[in-house]
């Protein structure tokens, strides 16, 4: 099994893309891990939604972040919650889907208690390989969820 990590520090209201695409899509992806860590460990109140998307997202929020589990182009979701006082402990909620993809991936960050702080991120993909039905379906998905959201 091989595994691809990728780690990256985001800021509230954008957008980090981490590129996976091939020419032929035959190779796939499967979250395995996926991590928060504040950039700030202790030293801001953070209440931060960190989410993967299979698709590109706009008009992403600085505050009053959901979570919509029935989103089908949401492949991961992420709740960290810590506070600047010493008398509460960190809590974080991490949930991915077990769903193969062979496309870019897009991760969002949204803090709910803040302005301008920022978030670390880890993330591990196993890497797969995609029969041709597979590989097909993963790529029509992906164009199929793309048109509709350009509606």
């Amino acid at each position: 099994m091989t595994i691809k990590s990728f780690r990256g520090l985001i800021t509230e209201g954008t957008q980090d893309t981490i590129s996976l695409h091939t020419n032929t899509g035959k190779t796939g992806y499967r979250i395995t891990k996926f991590q928060l860590m504040p950039n700030a460990p202790g030293a801001q109140t953070n209440n931060g939604i960190v989410k993967i998307f299979s698709i590109p997202q706009t008009g992403i929020a600085t505050t009053g972040g959901t979570i919509d589990f029935t989103d089908n182009t949401l492949l991961a979701a992420g709740y960290y919650e810590d506070n600047a006082s010493t008398a509460y402990v960190a809590e974080s909620t991490i949930i991915f889907d077990n769903v193969k993809f062979n496309q870019d991936i897009y991760i969002t960050y949204t803090d709910n208690a803040s302005a301008s702080i920022a978030i670390n991120y880890y993330l591990e993909l196993e890497v797969v390989s995609l029969s041709l039905d597979e590989n097909t379906v993963a790529t029509l998905k992906d164009i199929r969820n793309i048109s509709r959201n350009a509606d």
